[in-house]
């Protein structure tokens, strides 16, 4: 926080009220004729909601929030050699102080060293935006009753929006930093820091008394209500009581698991009455989806690519029927160069070196059969139940493999090459000591991500042009998320495979299933369905192939407590050899020989890992908000 908390905590009533949103420093630079009253400034909706769209701006976009897109830091990804100066490349190394940029890091989301809500997406970050939402969602709170001037409906969608951001910024810390001071009020200036850090639960708790009340005053559609009808068909980013009934059940989700809950009471279980809370949320917003009450309902997989991109539509904001929550953007065409470039190698993009590739065992031990079937733990031998073979790797495989992955022989140049010198790129060389396999730019371990970012955005193909209108912003939250999460707390907190929630007619395993239908993937195989302690482990598996590469996996591995483990410690690279005709229509029909997993890196990571540090400077404000552990 530091100078955050300084400014947030102990500065008061410090802005000015103004009816459009800028800085304090445009503020400064204001003629006196354009200071207007605080009764003025909230005394009625069209004031009053000027005040509360600046929170939408403090929502940090992750994936603007850098030139390189380094925002997945679990096992799932790796960077190229040349991103030694990413936050991922240090929390590789175990060195999490790197979120910061008071360590010389911050090289990302998660700090930038100033509290922005107007510049561009690189100067946006969570940690200070989070406390400037924070004060900013006390601030009208407190002015509450000087909106006079309001019908109940825009007085309750006003109260519902302060609510909703005051319990989302102060989870969004929370699920990193561990349990902090909850600010539910604007703190007098002269008031001496004394806040002390509460539980991660006492947290929770506060957070989902915010959010409760948010969901009970929110509507589910501004466009179908008196106040939305003023804005009709631009009110789908406006936050509503799905999103925070949503966030309402992650947040109670997150409470129940094995870390939060080791961390309140030392047991690495889940806390399952805090599951089945959690159950009953996500079970109450599913049944408003599935009775078709929300504007929510999955995208069809045909036009998955639309949940995270749109393509020559006039920069329309991805999402579709899907996304629930989501950064707004500026400058939509910035999300075309920061993104397109790094999913691909440099010899083929445009851009910087740096790229970011899913790593071989994320893809192995996630990506299964179409059959419902992981992998062999050994890639190198045939499994007769799975249908894998080794001399076919890519064959027979979830569709989401497809849809996510690039791997060797794809066809990524699809128009004319110029230089025929060239024409050896036009599929992906992934083959051990193939022209994309530089490890300097290209891939380090055999695979591409295809997700966020069509084939075509190559400099031959052209599609990553400014014209095509490439639009890339990844969701926050989406509805097949919470499918997931009902899922896991469901079974968790019911303690059975079969009984659903109260609030929702579905049991955890057709939960998971309406998410593979939807992919055209086979049902949970039976051999998961024994228990929930064998349901687990293949949900977890689902999770990570559902929702790859989306920012999710880093936190849900802490809070299973399995970051630690060796398993997801290592990162490593596929190698093999191309044999036998290369059929150039048909990638799964290449046969491959002497394919194998070899360790690129292994992370140093410790119980301390599970939390990252709060900042030096912010630690020594006052005794009572001490360090985490073990840093």
């Amino acid at each position: 926080m530091n100078n955050y908390i300084k400014q947030i905590i102990k500065g008061g009533l410090l802005t000015v009220l103004i009816l459009t949103v800028s800085s304090c420093e445009d503020y400064l630079e204001r003629t006196p004729d354009s200071i207007i009253s605080e009764e003025t400034a909230f005394q009625n909706f069209v004031n009053f909601q000027g005040f509360t769209e600046e929170l939408y701006h403090c929502i940090p976009n992750f994936t603007l929030a850098y030139w390189v897109s380094a925002w997945n830091f679990g096992d799932d990804e790796i960077e190229s050699t040349a991103g030694t100066f990413t936050v991922s490349y240090n929390f590789d190394r175990g060195n999490f102080w790197a979120w910061q940029a008071e360590q010389g890091g911050g090289v990302g989301w998660f700090d930038k060293g100033n509290a922005s809500t107007t510049g561009g997406h690189h100067q946006k970050a969570l940690w200070p935006l989070a406390w400037r939402g924070i004060r900013k969602a006390n601030l009208g709170l407190e002015n509450l009753h000087r909106l006079t001037d309001a019908t109940d409906e825009e007085r309750r969608f006003i109260e519902g929006q302060l609510l909703f951001f005051r319990g989302w910024f102060h989870f969004q810390l929370i699920q990193y930093f561990g349990g902090l001071p909850y600010i539910d009020y604007v703190l007098p200036s002269d008031e001496k820091l004394r806040l002390p850090r509460l539980s991660y639960r006492e947290s929770a708790d506060l957070v989902a008394a915010d959010l409760r009340r948010a969901a009970d005053l929110l509507p589910l559609n501004w466009d179908n209500t008196t106040v939305g009808k003023n804005t009709i068909g631009k009110n789908s980013m406006r936050v509503n009581k799905a999103m925070a009934l949503g966030y309402l059940g992650k947040n109670l989700l997150w409470a129940a698991s094995p870390l939060m809950n080791y961390t309140d009471t030392g047991s690495k279980s889940y806390d399952a009455a805090y599951a089945k809370k959690a159950a009953d949320v996500f079970g109450e917003l599913l049944e408003l989806v599935e009775s078709g009450q929300t504007i929510y309902s999955l995208m069809p997989f045909a036009q998955k690519s639309n949940l995270f991109y749109t393509t020559g539509q006039n920069w329309a904001m991805p999402g579709g029927t899907e996304a629930m929550f989501r950064a707004p953007t500026t400058g939509a065409n910035g999300s075309n160069y920061q993104i397109s470039k790094q999913f691909m190698p440099l010899l083929i993009s445009q851009g910087d070196a740096t790229m970011f590739m899913p790593t071989a065992n994320y893809v192995h031990d996630n990506y299964g059969m179409a059959n419902g079937l992981p992998l062999p733990d050994d890639i190198t031998k045939a499994d007769p139940e799975s249908g894998y073979d080794p001399n076919y790797p890519w064959k027979g495989r979830d569709p989401r493999f497809y849809s996510d992955i690039t791997f060797d022989g794809v066809q990524v140049i699809q128009g004319s090459i110029p230089d025929p010198t060239q024409e050896e790129h036009r599929y992906a060389n992934l083959f051990t000591n193939g022209s994309y396999r530089n490890l300097s730019n290209g891939s380090r371990t055999g695979y591409m991500s295809r997700k966020f970012v069509p084939l075509r955005a190559n400099k031959y193909d052209n599609a990553y042009d400014w014209g095509t209108s490439l639009h890339i912003n990844v969701p926050y939250m989406r509805l097949a998320d919470i499918y997931l999460m009902y899922a896991e707390a469901t079974a968790v907190g019911y303690n059975s495979l079969n009984t659903p929630s109260v609030t929702f007619g579905k049991n955890a395993v057709e939960a998971v299933n309406v998410i593979r239908d939807r992919a055209g993937m086979a049902d949970v195989h039976p051999r998961f369905l024994g228990s929930v302690e064998e349901f687990l482990p293949e949900l977890r598996r689902e999770r990570a192939v559902e929702l790859s590469f989306e920012r999710h996996r880093f936190t849900d591995l802490r809070r299973w407590m399995l970051l630690i483990e060796d398993e997801y410690t290592v990162k490593t690279s596929v190698e093999l050899d191309r044999v036998g005709d290369f059929n150039v229509d048909d990638p799964t029909e290449n046969r491959v020989a002497n394919i194998r997993e070899e360790v690129i890196l292994e992370r140093p990571f410790t119980e301390r890992h599970y939390w990252l540090p709060l900042k030096v400077s912010d630690v020594t404000l006052y005794p009572e908000l001490e360090q985490n552990p073990g840093w």
